[in-house]
């Protein structure tokens, strides 16, 4: 409902993710399999999830006798390790282990680092061929039809650093995310409960702003994001209060915002 209510154009979404099996993480997901179909998509939908989902869409689809247009294809992952399980030229991404109740996964995206760009105004001074366009940006030099050798520093400038961001959410506080998650760009983890909450956050394996951002903090990622806040808050005041005396650059999830860094 909230990818439909701020218009986000989802026609090219060919992978979703999914963290674990409770109803507020997979409810709307047989909402945007259907409205695909309205719309007679016929691209393959990739899913990947802990076990279940697939036996919870086909048996939804079955009992409400949905004519999908296009196959769906379930990639069932393993929640107790950190593995690849998706890669194109462009990104990979992988599992990230989390504690809760039921088998549950976060999710790394990691950009792959770009190739170098060409300036344009050295291609035309030496008459670069197209064909050797590639080996240039992968890094190559270029030799010169007197057996000259040009550079690749004076050809190339370099490209925009690899950005990653990484998904937590549910999860009570564990260590083992701190080596999966050192440096990354952009982290996500939610933060169910403040600092008053600490002994239900045990015991509900979810997570306090203060713990959220002392992962954060030991694995020195650049920005976070708190989410999955209970409803029982007022405001986040206190959230984020918490988390900022551990962690200056942490920010509060919030429906419709972009963040660019």
């Amino acid at each position: 409902m909230q990818i439909f209510r701020y218009r986000i154009k989802t026609d090219r979404c060919n992978h979703v993710f999914i963290s674990h099996l409770h109803g507020d993480h997979v409810f709307g997901l047989i909402g945007m399999i259907t409205n695909w179909s309205h719309k007679k998509r016929s691209e393959r939908l990739h899913v990947f999830s802990p076990p279940g989902l697939q036996e919870l869409i086909k048996t939804t689809i079955r009992v409400c006798g949905i004519r999908l247009s296009y196959e769906i294809e379930f990639h069932v992952v393993d929640t107790t390790i950190s593995s690849k399980v998706f890669e194109t030229e462009t990104v990979e991404v992988w599992t990230i282990p989390l504690k809760h109740r039921g088998p549950t996964t976060g999710w790394l995206f990691r950009e792959k680092p770009k190739p170098r760009h060409i300036r344009p105004d050295k291609l035309e001074e030496y008459n670069i061929p197209f064909q050797a366009i590639p080996d240039i940006k992968a890094g190559g030099d270029f030799e010169l039809p007197d057996d000259r050798q040009v550079p690749n520093a004076e050809l190339t400038i370099n490209p925009s650093p690899p950005v990653s961001y990484a998904f937590c959410s549910d999860t009570a506080f564990s260590e083992t995310l701190i080596e999966l998650l050192r440096g990354v760009d952009l982290l996500y983890h939610e933060a169910t409960y403040n600092n008053k909450n600490t002994r239900e956050a045990e015991t509900y394996f979810h997570s306090t702003a203060a713990q959220a951002a002392e992962i954060a903090h030991r694995a020195g990622v650049k920005h976070l994001i708190l989410g999955h806040i209970s409803g029982r808050y007022s405001d986040t005041d206190q959230h984020l209060a918490e988390a900022k005396a551990i962690f200056t650059q942490t920010e509060i999830a919030t429906e419709g915002k972009s963040w660019e860094f």
